[in-house]
């Protein structure tokens, strides 16, 4: 019995130290702290999240569209630079904060997500017309 107990702590231990790990390299900032890190990133690399079609509808001026819900977000993810700062963003946050998770998985150590995504960024009048 007191070895489950030890077992048990150990495990959890394990499961809350995994955990605390992720939110070092995901930062979650508002939109307009996003912008003025992208802004002073030399070379940013920003990826949208979004489908095709709510790219073409608009986007962060030189972000690569990589969509999550996409068969290749992998192997499109695996073409960024994974020691550089990766601004990452979708509409509203929901696919951003997976695919941040993902990132991470795939080795990426500084992730900034756009918090409340495009949405936000829109309303906090940071778009601008994309050609």
């Amino acid at each position: 019995m007191h070895f489950r107990s030890i077992f048990f702590l150990l495990v959890s231990f394990v499961i809350l130290s995994c955990n605390g790990q992720a939110a070092e390299n995901i930062k979650m900032i508002e939109a307009k702290d996003f912008a003025e890190t992208m802004n002073t990133t030399k070379n940013p690399q920003i990826l949208d999240v979004r489908t095709p079609e709510e790219f073409t509808q608009g986007h962060i001026d030189n972000a690569a569209n990589v969509n999550w819900l996409g068969d290749r977000f992998v192997a499109d993810a695996e073409k960024f630079d994974k020691t550089k700062p990766v601004f990452v963003y979708c509409k509203s946050g929901r696919r951003s904060k997976k695919a941040t998770e993902k990132l991470q998985e795939l080795g990426f150590k500084n992730i900034y997500e756009l918090k409340g995504g495009f949405m936000k960024w829109s309303a906090a009048g940071l778009n601008k017309p994309t050609e």
